[in-house]
């Protein structure tokens, strides 16, 4: 029996936007390209189109060999696991494509295979080919195809680059214990190639400029828990733990994109006007939902009900194909009678509670809640949903002083730390929880998806 390997990718310039996709088959056992296929499909989603690049990649198998076996390489987590049959198909749009793809080829001959963009190369610039000739109105010719060139030495590369983004502290850690261990580290674990560079806003943004020592932070922590007791088993892809300690209950903690009182460093909680996010912010939004779908690992979306909140929520479950659940314990501090007014503003108008705020976690603001009893809540809303989503990953979607309170809780550090910690728009950090109660900052104000 012959055997295929299909690579497919598909894109949309907008989500939905223009969009095309493209696939190739190749010959297992030769490793030859055996056919390229390619098409502008019009206005879709992301989603769409990789769909219609798995049914154009498994047409163009069935029409070399239908008695092959195939192997489909995707970058799209949503697809892969859709089609093994592990993740419900729930979009109409995607319905009749996944239905249609199972036809191509009896189910005992097909099987499905995640693997990171940088390995699906070739796919990937057929489909940016398509999208090319289609906004030239044109329609993708094979001759005039490059992207078979230096396929294999874009594979070679792929291959040699670690899992996770530059600067992936836990992927390094990973390697080096593998090559201690006398094993290949290549299956190390990643972080989230996402977040954002621009100002914040809010309890923690305000901080961090009145306090001296207030750094602004980037770097990843390991858990001494996957790091005591010598090599352990190189993690697999994403935020995802070492086999030997058990799957964690693992938060991927995205702040919101920004809005209009972002760049003015205003306060901005649970108790003011509750702001769209502003043309920046989106941007942002869709910059990190591009992020995750080409990492793939989020299993679920959990989002503040604040609008800023449930709009980059809600972009990023776009692109991903998920639900988004909200969550009333993930809202801002209620800043009270500071709401919408800068730190200087403050101090002009509220000195003496201003002080009081900042000497102890439990004075509150005029009106507003205490950092004491936000910690309360967020981690009462921490435990709830760990148990929910033990041993999954999970996009919390929500702001500065949750995030950071999730983070102080994991590494148990005293409360004037949330004044030492940087979080900008749209930045992604990471927290894996244990069932044994211990927990693992993975990843902090990571900026890296809006460079």
């Amino acid at each position: 029996m012959r055997e295929f390997i299909v690579e497919a990718d598909g894109g949309s310039r907008g989500n939905p936007g223009p969009a095309g996709y493209g696939s190739v088959v190749i010959d297992a056992a030769t490793g030859e390209t055996l056919m390229e296929a390619a098409e502008y499909i019009g206005v879709a989603t992301n989603n769409v189109a990789e769909y219609k690049g798995l049914v154009a990649g498994l047409k163009a198998a069935h029409q070399l060999d239908p008695a092959a076996s195939v192997h489909v390489r995707m970058d799209s987590k949503l697809v892969v696991e859709q089609m093994s049959g592990r993740w419900k198909i729930k979009h109409p749009d995607m319905k009749p494509l996944a239905a249609e793809a199972a036809r191509v080829f009896p189910a005992s001959q097909v099987t499905y295979e995640w693997i990171p963009r940088a390995q699906n190369k070739h796919a990937d610039r057929l489909a940016n080919e398509a999208m090319d000739a289609g906004k030239r109105g044109l329609a993708w010719s094979p001759s005039a195809s490059t992207a078979e060139l230096d396929t294999r030495a874009a594979r070679a590369a792929a291959a040699r680059e670690p899992a996770g983004p530059p600067g992936d502290a836990a992927a390094g850690a990973a390697r080096a214990r593998a090559a201690m261990a006398g094993v290949s580290g290549s299956g190390a674990s990643g972080t989230a190639g996402t977040s954002g560079t621009s100002g914040t806003s809010g309890a923690g943004e305000t901080a961090d400029r009145r306090a001296a020592s207030g750094v602004a932070s980037s770097a990843t922590g390991s858990a001494a828990g996957s790091e005591a007791g010598g090599a352990t088993r190189t993690p697999p892809v994403g935020w995802a733990a070492p086999a030997d300690l058990g799957a964690p209950a693992t938060f991927v903690l995205l702040r919101h994109g920004e809005t209009a009182l972002t760049p003015e460093k205003r306060f901005s909680g649970s108790g003011g006007t509750d702001p769209s996010l502003s043309e920046v912010g989106r941007e942002q939004a869709e910059r990190a939902a591009a992020a995750f779908a080409a990492r793939g690992t989020i299993q679920a979306i959990v989002s503040s009900p604040l609008k800023r909140c449930q709009e980059t929520a809600r972009t990023v479950a776009a692109r991903l194909g998920l639900d988004v659940h909200l969550e009333e314990g993930l809202r801002e501090t209620d800043f009270g009678a500071w709401e919408g007014l800068t730190f200087g503003e403050v101090r002009e108008r509220h000195p003496e509670e201003l002080n009081a705020w900042l000497a102890s976690p439990k004075a509150a603001p005029p009106g507003g809640e205490s950092f004491a009893a936000v910690s309360r809540r967020v981690a009462a809303t921490r435990d709830r949903l760990t148990a929910e989503y033990a041993g999954r990953t999970v996009l919390l979607v929500t702001h500065v002083t949750p995030i950071k309170t999730l983070v102080r809780l994991a590494l148990g550090a005293p409360p004037e730390s949330l004044f030492r910690m940087e979080l900008a728009a749209a930045s992604v950090s990471a927290v894996a929880y244990y069932r044994d109660g211990n927990a693992s900052l993975r990843l902090l104000n990571d900026t890296s998806h809006l460079r």
